[in-house]
């Protein structure tokens, strides 16, 4: 997950409960103010009841379609004594005038007149409907929320890609730097402390990876030139013991083997040293190649070398293509997918062949599909098969670096996939 999502989820998270925790206390702060203004009201309205009943004086009409109405009940002392001289509660009314019944908020109080009889009396008011309130209240918090919601996440997004753009340029340099590629490095343009270091730390890591790749090209294209001369030697003395002396079958047999895995090292030496080349860009020289007469001729050469396994070769349509390239370095590319596509195709198998649009496909069967991220490594075999010394794939690679192209494998239809598009 990257790192602006997880900071949005986590940030969501954290506000809803919040929110949920604001609307409670606001919901019951508003109920708590809303009744302290009815209770002063109710408050004064009794006042003005009890006095005018204590004077006399002519009382309002009960349920006369104003807000408010009451009741004057005559108590006994008893009653008067149990009950606490003023109460308030909620409670639902029946409102004649509109023949139903409302919520209401009621104040409840015993007074005594000055013949010592009691009197309870009950002020109502009509107040709000709670549950009203409370959807009301939701549907504001759901919208408040969502509503800050998306202005956080909205401005955290836009600050955090407008600060985290030096990571960002960092990473994607990160992507496309292959060793021994030239590649422009980020610029260092910001004073965020810690991106600079990253910045710094990156930057020498590079530097050291740089040292060792060419440490490790020079020491391989040493090595490798080192070995031609005493392989060359033991590879005279070999066939100098077998003609100039009278071994024993069992002693030729095992020379011959000797010889054989010679040949083998020799040319994985040769191998390497040509990859070193390669890479070093020791193939200056250029002239026009063309490409689909030197895959019609070495496709009859290995046809010839393999025939004994039956594998049959489909040349589909080949167009003419003439490139650019060194012709030694375009026979390696060549030699090196036709030679692969005959060593893994099992026997009675089939190659196809085709050349069109700049692209040359190089298909032959098998049974299930390779490692598509490590097949132009160095050594790395899906199968080990005779003849084989892993290097194959990682020439082409190497010929494809060096001018530019396109080289792409997949499997489909049981048939392995390379591909080859000249820009």
């Amino acid at each position: 997950m990257k790192l602006i999502y997880r900071i949005t989820l986590r940030l969501s998270l954290v506000l809803l409960p919040l929110l949920v925790l604001w609307a409670v206390l606001f919901y019951f702060r508003m109920v708590n103010e809303i009744n302290d203004e009815t209770d002063d009201a109710l408050d004064n309205y009794s006042e003005l009841i009890i006095v005018r009943i204590l004077a006399g004086r002519e009382l309002p009409l009960p349920n006369n379609g104003s807000n408010n109405n009451y009741s004057v009940t005559l108590v006994d002392e008893a009653y008067a004594a149990s009950h606490p001289h003023i109460d308030y509660y909620d409670a639902e009314v029946y409102i004649p005038e509109k023949e139903e019944t409302e919520p209401a908020r009621i104040l409840t109080t015993i007074f005594q007149d000055d013949r010592g009889q009691y009197y309870e009396l009950k002020v109502a008011t009509p107040t709000f409907e709670k549950d009203d309130l409370i959807h009301s209240i939701l549907l504001w918090i759901v919208i408040l929320y969502c509503t800050l919601l998306v202005t956080i996440l909205g401005v955290t997004v836009w600050v955090f890609h407008r600060n985290m753009r030096p990571l960002y340029a960092l990473l994607h340099w990160l992507d496309s730097y292959i060793p021994g590629q030239k590649s422009v490095l980020p610029p260092d343009d910001t004073n965020i402390t810690e991106f600079r270091r990253l910045n710094a730390a990156a930057r020498q890591a590079v530097n050291r990876s740089e040292e060792l790749f060419e440490q490790q090209k020079q020491f391989i294209g040493n090595a490798s030139h080192e070995l031609q001369t005493p392989l060359a030697i033991l590879g005279n003395r070999i066939e100098w013991l077998l003609d100039n002396t009278d071994p024993s079958e069992i002693q030729t047999g095992e020379l011959l083997k000797i010889q054989r895995t010679l040949g083998d090292i020799v040319r994985l030496n040769k191998t390497l040293l040509l990859l070193t080349k390669i890479e070093n860009g020791q193939f200056p020289e250029s002239t026009d190649v063309e490409i689909s007469a030197m895959i019609r001729e070495q496709a009859e050469t290995y046809a010839e070398i393999y025939a004994h396994r039956h594998i049959e070769c489909i040349q589909n349509k080949t167009e003419p293509l003439t490139v650019q390239m060194n012709r030694s370095l375009a026979s390696t590319l060549v030699s090196n997918l036709l030679k692969n596509a005959y060593i893994h195709t099992q026997e009675g198998g089939r190659i196809e062949i085709e050349l069109r649009d700049r692209t040359w496909t190089m298909a032959n069967s098998g049974k299930e599909p390779l490692d598509g991220q490590r097949i132009f490594e160095r050594f790395y075999q899906g199968h080990k098969k005779e003849g084989s010394t892993g290097l194959g794939l990682s020439l082409v690679q190497a010929v494809g670096k060096y001018y530019g192209l396109r080289i792409e494998y997949h499997f489909s239809a049981g048939m392995h996939r390379f591909s080859v598009t000249w820009p």
